[in-house]
């Protein structure tokens, strides 16, 4: 039996007093949010390694929903999205929708656009014209064949049709740049700023398409000088709110500073959207455009924009927009494309939408001087479509200008064109697809370079997380600025997680202003501004140069961006952050005392410290900060405070690159170096270690050391080698120590206890001594790091120094295995040349 809307309550009395929670509106609600998220995130996830935006699983996940699929049996349609339930769904969307709108405009920088330039202008009027002259020649040839679509009027039907087909989405074109590694490419900047062009055509060309799309009944009975008076209200809200709403925003922005009163300002902008939406609304425009509008006049700068984010992104984002983006596909009725002629016509607009763009975009960029493989790139991806093509879709079909065969059709040609999008340009532009490992540096190098008359040229990729890593890492950068002869060139890399929560604009302004991978001096944000007035300082001290940059990437992924542009740049070293932190604070209350606060980033950024250190181009170093970075401010004194630097030295390849570095730095009249080098008791008679290699054994528990095959003595003569070379240069600059080892792990922790260094500098032990070796079979708590560097950095001992864990960058090295045994060399000397551990062989040369 049918309901009566007019009868519909809010909420149930629940199940034992008789009412079926699927008959009032709220309950129901609720049911239809779990079931399109369930869904949508789900396909999401099945689409992630397809490199694909999240609209597409939502448009999907709603054609999966609705008539198309699962609607078609009756009982759950009218059980889980009857007609009676469609004003309330689409009115919690809606509001999603405005609020994001909201955000698209509080994120977008005007000054940008316009710094973009004449050619990314010229490519975006071009861009948009053909596409949208093609859409109207395909609206004639519509209107005569699909049955009902001359129903409305033949205006503002050419105009959707023109406006669907030509525009760019900018939020999944940044989005699917983004994910591609070419967010801040030539390509990329110039896709997004010809992009920004078209969305505020687009902008234009919806208010143009919704003043003249009628009343309902495609416009037959409205005069034609209503949409002028639409036009011209749309006209005075844009200059009102920019005349007068924006300077009290401003003021707004500057009281919301405070933390007192932040929070009544915010909810006051919250209530302006609604009230823009609504004005807007009431005008005859659609309320999103309000609330766009309303996003252009909140300062992007301060901290209350960011306090607005923060406040609705997640809920807009992760809960309320794939409502909407869901609603689309619900209306979406595949079926109503019957025969062959239906589909040659779905047929027919996606091709003329895409050869439209791409042609059109290709020629123009050709004409521009962009390359060719660059402007066909290019062309792809101007054909991204995705938020503004819903809702023009939406509200085309709202005002009865599509039917439901025309909507299903132009929301098939909008998954398509997007869908194809990143597939097409990785197999078109060769940057897209990854990373390529051409060559391999090392400290080493330097040094035999060095002897040559040139300038010794010291690259390092610095890579930071945010502000509380400036100061060690410039701290330590500097300590390894020597002589006169050498020149320091640095990279700073300011790594930036790409996540569903973090707006794609936001990213692209951070980008462009940064300027990954062409690395630029001009800084905006504060911790940036610190940072280039640290490098400038270097630069009076000696031959110093800087660059900083972003890299905006999933974390599945950021180990790419790092080792690419080390790969781009040559650099000779890598230096990461420690996923954990200690930070030094004082405690005023308790007679100033100071204490270490830990702070941990995550595993994520664990595991791109790990494929970093698995797949980099050259060494390697991870730095564990326990404060040091205390003497940032008195670096560039005349008479600066001298750093304790201590190298453990147990011997191997690893140890041997610390001790490269150890040279770099002994050379600063800022740092007090001492070589510690470990000995066994009994060198002549000690066995060799041998190590049963287990790649079932877990990584993350386990110390992973090297499969190669090499010559324990050989080790042992280059160990000797490199420690007289460096005591033979360094004789009395240099403190060399040589210490008895009887039990590892408590000298060591000794050291690191004692507060005598500032910095301990190991290596990680890849290919490990027979005293490190031993220590194979240990609990590990950060493998990564090797069994010494683990030592010092578990937050199990009250370790006080700061660590750099060094690897060397070795070829024969790159291949590893975690241990499942330690042996001592008589005990396997017949299973040593014969056995098989795991697929793993085990040898005397195959482990020390």
């Amino acid at each position: 039996m049918p309901l009566n809307i007019t009868s519909i309550k809010t909420s149930s009395n629940g199940v034992w007093q008789g009412d079926n929670p699927f008959n009032f509106a709220f309950p129901l609600l609720i049911v239809q949010t779990t079931l399109v998220l369930a869904i949508t995130r789900s396909l999401a996830f099945l689409f992630k390694p397809l490199r694909q935006p999240k609209v597409i699983a939502e448009i999907v996940g709603g054609i999966l929903l609705g008539p198309s699929v699962l609607g078609r049996s009756r009982s759950y349609l009218h059980r889980i999205f009857p007609s009676w339930s469609t004003p309330t769904f689409e009115s919690v969307a809606s509001i999603g929708l405005l609020f994001f709108l909201f955000l698209v405009g509080l994120e977008l920088d005007l000054n940008s656009i316009r710094r973009s330039g004449r050619k990314a202008f010229t490519i975006a009027a071009v861009g948009i014209s053909l596409p949208f002259v093609s859409g109207i020649g395909v609206a004639v040839l519509l209107r005569k064949t699909v049955t009902g679509a001359d129903q409305s009027g033949f205006a503002q039907f050419l105009v959707f049709m023109g406006v669907a087909l030509s525009i760019t989405a900018f939020p999944v074109l940044a989005r699917i740049l983004a994910e591609l590694k070419l967010l801040t490419t030539r390509v990329g900047e110039t896709a997004m700023a010809a992009a920004a062009f078209n969305d505020v055509a687009a902008w234009i060309l919806l208010a143009l398409a919704i003043a003249i799309a009628g009343d309902g009944d495609g416009g037959k009975h409205k005069s034609p000088l209503v949409s002028v008076w639409v036009l011209l209200s749309g006209v005075g809200f844009v200059v009102f709110m920019m005349v007068a709403i924006r300077p009290a925003m401003k003021r707004i922005a500057r009281r919301g500073e405070n933390d007192d009163v932040a929070e009544a300002y915010v909810c006051l902008t919250l209530a302006g959207v609604l009230v823009s939406g609504f004005v807007t609304d009431f005008i005859g425009i659609h309320s999103i455009f309000g609330a766009f509008v309303f996003g252009l006049t909140v300062p992007k700068d301060g901290n209350f924009a960011k306090r607005l984010i923060e406040r609705i992104e997640d809920f807009v984002l992760g809960l309320l927009l794939p409502l909407y983006f869901a609603s689309s596909g619900l209306k979406t009725d595949v079926t109503t494309i019957r025969g062959a002629k239906a589909w040659g016509l779905l047929f027919l607009v996606i091709f003329t939408a895409c050869a439209g763009k791409i042609l059109g975009t290709f020629l123009v960029a050709m004409f521009c001087m962009i390359p060719a493989w660059e402007s066909l790139t290019l062309g792809v991806l101007m054909n991204t479509k995705g938020l503004v093509e819903l809702i023009v879709l939406n509200i085309g079909k709202e005002k009865k200008v599509l039917n439901d065969e025309m909507f299903a059709i132009l929301v098939l040609m909008a998954l398509v064109t997007t869908f194809i999008t990143t597939p097409v340009v990785m197999a078109i532009y060769k940057p897209a697809r990854g990373i390529t490992l051409k060559t391999r540096r090392k400290l080493g190098d330097l040094s035999v370079s060095s002897n040559n008359e040139t300038l010794d040229e010291f690259r390092v990729l610095a890579c930071i997380h945010g502000p509380d890593n400036i100061p060690s890492i410039i701290n330590f950068i500097e300590s390894t600025r020597s002589t006169a002869k050498s020149v320091l060139k640095v990279f700073m890399m300011h790594l930036v997680e790409l996540t569903e929560r973090t707006s794609s604009i936001i990213l692209v302004q951070r980008a462009r202003k940064n300027g990954f991978p062409f690395f630029s001096r001009s800084h905006r944000n504060e911790w940036l501004d610190r940072l280039a007035g640290a490098f400038r300082a270097y630069g009076q001290l000696g031959q110093v140069t800087a660059r900083s940059t972003t890299a905006i990437s999933s974390l599945s992924t950021m180990h790419e961006d790092i080792c690419h542009v080390a790969e781009e740049k040559r650099v000779t070293m890598i230096i990461l952050p420690f996923h954990k932190m200690w930070k030094i604070e004082v405690d005023v209350d308790n007679n100033h005392q100071t204490h270490q606060v830990l702070e941990n980033m995550g595993h994520e950024w664990r595991v791109v410290n790990q494929k970093v250190l698995k797949n980099a181009p050259c060494s390697v170093a991870v730095l564990v900060d326990r404060g040091y970075g205390n003497m940032f401010q008195t670096l560039n004194q005349t008479n600066p405070v001298a750093q304790r630097v201590c190298i453990l030295f147990f011997g191997g390849p690893d140890d041997r690159e610390a001790l490269e570095l150890g040279k770099k730095m002994s050379e600063h009249p800022a740092v007090k170096l001492t070589v510690l080098r470990f000995v066994e008791q009994d060198r002549l008679n000690a066995n060799n270690i041998v190590l049963t290699l287990s790649p079932n054994e877990s990584n993350e528990k386990s110390y992973s050391f090297s499969t190669a095959k090499m010559n324990h003595q050989e080790e042992k003569d280059l160990d000797e080698k490199a420690i007289g070379e460096f005591g033979s240069k360094w004789v009395g600059v240099v403190e060399y120590i040589e210490k008895v080892s009887e039990n590892v792990v408590e000298e060591v922790l000794e050291i690191g206890t004692s507060g005598n260094y500032d910095l301990i500098i190991v290596g990680k032990a890849r290919f490990p001594s027979n005293m490190v070796a031993k220590l194979a079979e240990r609990q590990a708590e950060h493998a990564e790091l090797g069994p010494i560097g683990d030592i010092l950095a578990s937050s199990e001992h009250e370790v006080v120094s700061s660590v750099l864990v060094i690897q060397q960058h070795d070829v024969g090295l790159v291949h590893d295995a975690p241990v499942c045994k330690v042996h001592d060399e008589n005990t396997v000397v017949q299973a040593s040349n014969s056995s098989r551990f795991s697929g793993i062989s085990i040898a005397n040369d195959n482990a020390v």
